[in-house]
């Protein structure tokens, strides 16, 4: 059948912060035509974690363009400058940012590229191996209309989804619900007479702390468990940071595959510990609150795993729960549960479909190439770029922002087979290879 719709250089798979950054980049070259389909009707970074008073773990030069041009319209200063909150912002006298303010920036950035579509959901891919096109379906969320999409190359940027323990799933809803949740539950939580937190991680500290606020005016009995040895700090030393650099990812590439999941299993504290700052307000708050000898109403407990949740007689929930190192077991009852039990990739139905197109390592993960390609079972001219589920074979810079603009300009000059943003050989002071 002739071919007569239209075919684009790109399509990409979803509109977070990484493919956004890729539309922002991507819109003044001439010889890149994209278009970036997203199911939700607008973009929203972390909604249910969007509270007063969070900030950006990562300096607002972490936008979506500045890392590789800083003249570019979508820049974090562009936006500050529009909105004529430039002297606000230059009295502020901040490198971290609002978490609420990006998300915002995000938005406006969003709502001006015209390549980014939303309420649109990719709910197919294959590839027309004759044509050398990927035939893209795309379903209208509201009218549920399909139509169909020619490209020459892919890029997924599906992100992440919540994990709850399977211990929680049977009593999830109502008073038990993930982190990601959390603003839409707040006015029930501050009405409960009792809430646990259940994590160790940066949203686990926020959610707490947050909480912690209103405890006392609230009146409720508010515990932390996790089973981590303590509630450990992120590793912030600047020299730490530079883990977060294309020098290690290049070098992290690199190593074996065994030995890239056993360095990536001992980095957590470089991603998943909490801020040094958060931690510091939950000591300052805990510590108001014991003026005056007053009794406190909350518990925190460590070393402490959880193995089941049942519902109890009150209409409360009762966790069953065991100490690590004294292998004893313990109960106990809450009347509202919040997880803090973290993210994993999120892969598309639709990527099954190209299961048989696609090389996958031992563990079922896919295989990518150094410059951010899905490996395919024969070699061809038509690529899948790929922004998520690369923790494995880029290490653990792979979900930082820091980082996106960097992969986006490795996208963008292999795609037109051209220097568009040149590549710095040396981003750190010290030497990860030998």
């Amino acid at each position: 059948m002739e071919q007569r719709e239209k075919v684009y250089d790109l399509i990409g798979v979803g509109v977070g912060p990484f493919n956004l950054s890729l539309a922002a980049l991507s819109e003044p070259l001439e010889d890149v035509e994209a278009l970036f389909f997203e199911k939700q009707p607008a973009f929203e970074w972390h909604p249910g974690m969007l509270i007063e008073g969070t900030k950006m773990q990562v300096p607002f030069l972490a936008d979506l363009v500045t890392m590789a041009d800083p003249t570019n319209p979508y820049s974090f200063l562009n936006y500050i400058n529009k909105n004529g909150r430039m002297y606000p912002f230059y009295f502020l006298q901040r490198l971290d940012i609002p978490r609420r303010e990006y998300n915002d920036y995000c938005q406006w950035a969003a709502e001006q590229l015209t390549s980014c579509v939303f309420g649109k959901e990719v709910v197919g891919l294959t590839l027309e191996e004759e044509k050398s096109l990927y035939v893209v379906e795309v379903r209208d969320v509201g009218t549920q209309e399909i139509r169909t999409y020619f490209a020459e190359n892919l890029v997924l940027g599906t992100g992440s989804v919540p994990v709850m323990p399977a211990s929680f799933r049977k009593v999830e809803g109502g008073g038990v619900f993930h982190t990601s949740e959390f603003l839409s539950h707040y006015d029930d939580c501050r009405n409960a007479e009792s809430i646990t937190v259940v994590g160790s991680g940066q949203s686990a500290a926020e959610t707490f702390r947050e909480l912690l606020k209103e405890q006392r005016s609230g009146g409720y009995r508010l515990d932390w468990i996790t089973r981590s040895a303590g509630f450990e700090s992120m590793e912030e030393s600047k020299l730490s940071l530079e883990h977060f650099s294309p020098d290690y990812v290049d070098y992290f590439y690199q190593l074996p595959q065994k030995q890239k999941d056993d360095i990536f299993a001992g980095q957590g504290l470089y991603y998943k510990g909490i801020s040094n700052h958060t931690i510091n307000d939950i000591y300052n708050l805990l510590y108001e609150h014991s003026v005056g000898r007053e009794t406190l109403n909350v518990g925190l407990k460590v070393l402490s795993e959880i193995n089941g949740v049942e519902r109890n007689e009150s209409g409360g929930y009762t966790l069953e729960g065991r100490h690590i190192q004294k292998d004893e077991t313990f109960s106990h009852d809450s009347e509202v549960i919040i997880a803090a039990t973290g993210y994993q990739p999120y892969v598309p139905d639709f990527v099954t479909e190209l299961t048989d197109l696609l090389v996958w390592d031992d563990e079922g993960r896919y295989k990518v190439t150094e410059d951010y390609r899905l490996v395919q079972q024969k070699p061809n001219s038509n690529h899948i770029y790929v922004h998520s589920g690369i923790s494995h074979t880029h290490g653990v810079g792979s979900t930082n922002l820091g980082l996106s603009v960097h992969r986006n300009k490795v996208i963008i000059n292999h795609l037109t087979k051209r220097n568009v943003y040149p590549l710095n050989e040396t981003n750190v002071f010290q030497t990860f290879d030998v």
